[in-house]
């Protein structure tokens, strides 16, 4: 009797093999530049694609499977959420003013970044590297309809939720954002990967998932707070990516560390400045607060950013550029956006708020050297103004960085008396910037951001020619925000008087906060 043979099993990194190195194609009747046209232009050379390996070894089979387990779990809370009256549940109504921002600001660049990653991957020549970028792009995708699809159930309640897309390509204050994924998306492959997976996962994405996320958990928000850490999940895994791509690329050529050195600086930088709508969410709009900004930067940022810097020492990659002033605003980062928005509360799709008196004493306990002096009189001020029935809102148009495109509104990094301005001439046009970092990135690429489409400038060549032009400049902000589809009456101002206010006392809203408390 002959005797039965048994198979043996292949191991996780045989199979990753076979799923992705052994998948390498070559051309036949077309030459390996024209089918990949875009992999060399940058100036990357890569020797040998089989010493790249995805540091999970997943393929593409096991993707789906895990996916597909994890959004089982994900919808089943949101509906039962829903299914509850959840919404009622949170803490304060202040709180969904940062659900608003988080589907504004942040869901829609998930699905443009969605679109750059599976370009990138189209573009890059090794099978294995192409697969985990392809998985990322589809990650980034799942976490745009997880972050929308969680936010639908305030929809039904709230005002300033109804038309986030249209707002995300129009509103000024949302132009940060959408700049920063068309930036990535209009870079080469390698770039991309590096802007995306390295620049923002690696070095900052902790300080939306984890910090913020659990304050949100803590206002009561079950909904929004498992799509954040579904998609937080993912994002150990780009992180992994983006730090094995960098190590990958500085091993394979000398070459390749300029470039490589450049895109850290820039991409950090142009991260970071997507990191005032996440410090003010966590410092001022959060009823219930756990840590602060500045305790999340410490523990999210600074201890593990240093520690993988040191790793990547010895192949001679230095921290970012602008590592030193990063950590120098800290302290003012939150304080500056909660100001600046204060006074445009008028002309954005979510409502402001001077804090109460004890929301005063814990940001003076947390941010002990800053907050007591150059920050608090403003907002006592402002309390004092909306007492006597003149709450204060900025008329004035803000002047937008030419490259990260917010508002001219931070300071020097040793002087928080005096906004930092810088400017530069190029073929004969006069352009301005908010830091010494973004002054580089122009410097470095000036014919790509020439062509930015800066807000301010587009709102006035917008009401240039209309009739009547005087009494829009009276209010020349709100005027242009109405047009984007924003109702002013309704998704704006101040929340004390709003409707969203008066209908969550109106429904009991926040009851099981207070039982729970008492």
């Amino acid at each position: 009797m002959d005797k039965r043979v048994e198979r043996k099993k292949p191991d996780i990194a045989a199979r990753y093999a076979v799923m992705t190195h052994d998948l390498q194609w070559d051309t036949s009747y077309q030459s390996k530049e024209k089918v990949f046209p875009y992999a060399r232009y940058e100036g990357i050379c890569v020797h040998d694609w089989n010493q790249w390996a995805d540091p999970f070894r997943m393929t593409v089979d096991v993707w789906w499977r895990q996916q597909g387990e994890k959004d089982k779990r994900l919808y089943a809370v949101m509906d039962a959420f829903a299914q509850n009256n959840g919404q009622l549940g949170v803490s304060d109504a202040r709180y969904v003013n940062a659900v608003k921002v988080l589907l504004q600001a942040f869901a829609p660049l998930k699905y443009t970044l969605h679109r750059a990653l599976a370009h990138a991957s189209r573009n890059l020549c090794g099978d294995p590297l192409r697969i985990a970028a392809q998985m990322q792009a589809a990650d980034e995708l799942r976490h745009s309809q997880g972050e929308t699809h969680a936010a639908s159930v305030y929809n039904k309640y709230f005002n300033g939720l109804h038309a986030a897309p249209q707002w995300y390509d129009q509103a000024w204050y949302l132009a940060p954002v959408k700049s920063f994924a068309e930036d990535v998306a209009s870079a080469g492959p390698f770039e991309a990967l590096v802007a995306v997976s390295f620049g923002y996962d690696a070095l900052l994405s902790d300080l939306l998932f984890v910090p913020f996320m659990s304050g949100a958990a803590y206002n009561g928000d079950l909904s929004t707070v498992p799509a954040s850490f579904s998609a937080h999940a993912d994002a150990a895994r780009h992180k992994a990516l983006g730090i094995g791509l960098v190590r990958f690329l500085a091993q394979q050529d000398p070459q390749n560390l300029p470039l490589l050195q450049h895109w850290i600086d820039k991409w950090f930088w142009r991260s970071f400045r997507l990191m005032p709508l996440v410090a003010m969410m966590q410092d001022y709009m959060l009823p219930k607060r756990m840590g602060s900004w500045k305790d999340g930067w410490q523990e999210y940022v600074a201890a593990p950013v240093n520690a993988l810097f040191d790793e990547l020492a010895p192949l001679g990659i230095r921290r970012p550029a602008g590592w030193k002033d990063a950590c120098a605003a800290r302290d003012h980062l939150s304080h500056q956006a909660w100001n600046a928005f204060y006074g445009w509360g008028n002309a954005v799709a979510f409502h402001t708020w001077v804090p109460g008196t004890d929301e005063l004493a814990w940001l003076d306990r947390k941010y002990p050297d800053s907050f007591d002096r150059w920050y608090k009189p403003r907002l006592t001020h402002y309390a004092q103004r909306e007492a006597a029935g003149h709450r204060y809102y900025n008329r004035a148009l803000a002047m937008h960085c030419q490259v990260c495109q917010q508002p001219m509104i931070f300071t020097e990094p040793d002087n928080p008396r005096r906004i930092a301005y810088r400017d530069t001439q190029h073929q004969g046009e006069s352009f301005h910037f908010c830091s010494d970092h973004c002054a580089d990135i122009f410097a470095h690429e000036p014919d790509k951001y020439v062509q930015s489409r800066l807000p301010s400038h587009e709102i006035l060549h917008a009401h240039r020619d209309k009739v009547g032009i005087d009494s829009v400049l009276a209010d020349l902000p709100q005027a242009s925000i109405a047009e984007c589809g924003i109702d002013t009456a309704r998704d704006s101002g101040e929340f004390r008087h709003s409707e969203d206010a008066m209908n969550f006392e109106t429904w009991g809203g926040g009851q099981d906060m207070k039982e729970a408390q008492l």
